[in-house]
C-alpha cells in the first residue's frame, strides 16, 4: 500500500516455446544465426525475446529462450526453453516434448494421455508460428518439433505436476502469452484499491473472480453492474471477502470455476495450485449429498483434477452437485467474514456454461 510502483510482467513457458520455435525455424531455413525473434501474444500485443543460444548444422537447428517469469514467484523463472527443429518427409508439422517437459499419465487433462505436456493455447501458438514463418519463406516441406527443459524433471519436483500425473517434467503453458503477478503483496493492494474505486462509485454490490475469463462470464451474469464493480481477486479469495465487509459491502457475488471453488467449499480461501490439493473425499461427500451413488463415487474419490469431476457430474445429470458446491462456498464465505454479508456463488465452465449457484445471506 505504501507504493504505487508497478510489478513487471513476465512471459509465460507457451510464448517462450513459440519465440523459441520461430528462432530456430527461421534460423534452419535462411543458415542464419538468430539473436531474437518477435511473436504475437495471446492477450493481443507483440513481444520481442531474446535466443541466448542458435545452432544449424544444416539439416536441424535450435534455438533457446531463457524463461523471465517477471515479478511473479514462479519456479520457471529462468529455465531455458529449447526448442529443436528438423525436415521430415511428411508434408507436416508434428511437434512433442522433449528431455524435461512432462507426459501425461492420467486423464483430467486438457491434453490427452500419452501426449507432451504442452497446453492447448502454446501448442497452438508453436503451430501458428511455424506455418507463418514457411509461409513467410515459401516453403512447403514438412518439419518436425521438439520442445525441451534442461532440468525441467528437476523444476517439475517443485509443482504438482507428479500428483496431477504429468511425469518427467515441466508443462508448456499460458493462455494469454504473459505472467502477471498475482502473489504479491502489491497485488492485494490493488484488490483494496479497485474496492475502494467500487465504493467510491456508490457499487452496493460486487462481484469477484479469479481471472480475466470467469470476469467475462460474469459481466454477462450482471450486465446492470458498472464496471468498476468487477474485481479480480485472483488467488486472494478470503482477504478480499475480509475487505468487502470492511468496506461495507452488502452483496458480493463470487464466479469462478470447478477447480478453485472447489477449495473454497472446503475452506480455502487463498486458492493458488500450491496453497492447498483439492479434497475429493470432500467432492465425493458432496457428490453424495447430491445423490451420487457408487461406482461413481469411488471414480470421485480417485480423480485426478475437480473439473474432471464437474465433467462427470454433468455428464450424469448431476446437476444438484453444482447447486451444493456453490452453497458450501457461500458458508465458507460468511464463515470467513464472521457473517454480515449477502453471498452469491456461480460456477462455470471453461467455455462460459454454467453449472450451478446458490446464494446465502449472513
Amino acid at each position: 500500500m505504501k507504493t504505487n510502483k508497478k510489478l513487471r510482467e513476465g512471459f509465460t513457458t507457451g510464448a517462450c516455446a513459440t519465440a523459441a520455435v520461430k528462432a530456430a525455424l527461421t534460423a534452419l531455413i535462411t543458415g542464419e544465426q538468430q539473436t531474437e525473434a518477435t511473436i504475437d501474444l495471446p492477450v493481443g500485443r507483440f513481444a520481442t525475446f531474446q535466443v541466448t543460444d542458435c545452432f544449424i548444422d544444416g539439416k536441424s537447428a535450435t534455438a533457446t529462450v531463457i524463461k523471465d517469469g517477471g515479478d511473479d514467484p514462479d519456479v520457471t523463472h529462468g529455465a531455458k526453453i529449447v526448442a529443436a527443429i528438423s525436415w521430415i518427409k511428411e508434408n507436416h508439422i508434428l511437434l512433442d516434448g522433449g528431455e524435461g517437459v512432462g507426459r501425461v499419465t492420467k486423464p483430467g487433462l486438457p491434453v490427452p494421455v500419452g501426449e507432451a505436456a504442452i497446453n492447448p493455447v502454446p501448442r497452438k501458438m508453436i503451430m501458428s508460428v511455424a506455418e507463418e514463418v514457411l509461409k513467410t519463406f515459401q516453403i512447403n516441406r514438412g518439419i518436425k518439433i521438439i520442445i525441451s527443459v534442461p532440468n525441467g524433471e528437476e523444476i517439475a519436483e517443485k509443482t504438482l505436476n507428479k500428483r496431477l500425473g504429468i511425469v518427467g517434467g515441466i508443462s508448456i503453458l499460458g493462455t494469454r502469452g504473459i505472467v502477471v503477478p498475482f502473489s504479491t503483496a502489491a497485488y492485494r493492494a490493488s484488490i483494496v484499491q479497485a474496492l475502494q474505486v467500487a465504493k467510491a462509485n456508490h457499487c452496493e454490490h460486487v462481484v469477484i473472480t479469479t481471472g480475466g475469463r470467469s470476469e467475462k462470464y460474469a459481466m454477462k451474469q450482471y450486465p446492470y453492474l458498472r464496471e468498476e464493480a468487477f474485481i479480480e481477486m485472483g488467488d486472494f479469495v478470503g482477504f478480499t471477502l475480509k475487505h468487502c465487509k470492511r468496506l461495507g459491502m452488502k452483496k458480493v457475488s463470487m464466479v469462478g470455476m470447478m477447480g478453485k471453488f472447489s477449495k473454497v467449499a472446503q475452506g480455502v480461501m487463498m486458492v493458488h495450485s500450491k496453497s492447498a490439493p483439492v479434497d475429493f473425499g470432500f467432492l465425493a461427500k458432496v457428490a453424495e449429498e447430491a445423490g451420487v451413488k457408487e461406482p461413481l463415487l469411488t471414480e470421485v474419490r480417485n480423480a485426478n483434477t475437480a473439473s474432471q469431476v464437474g465433467e462427470w457430474m454433468a455428464q450424469h445429470g448431476y446437476h444438484q452437485f453444482f447447486k451444493h458446491l456453490c452453497h458450501y462456498c457461500c458458508q465458507q464465505a460468511l464463515c470467513e467474514v464472521n457473517g454480515g454479508l449477502h453471498v452469491e456463488t456461480t460456477l462455470y465452465t471453461l467455455k462460459g456454461e454454467k453449472l450451478g449457484e446458490a446464494d446465502l445471506n449472513g
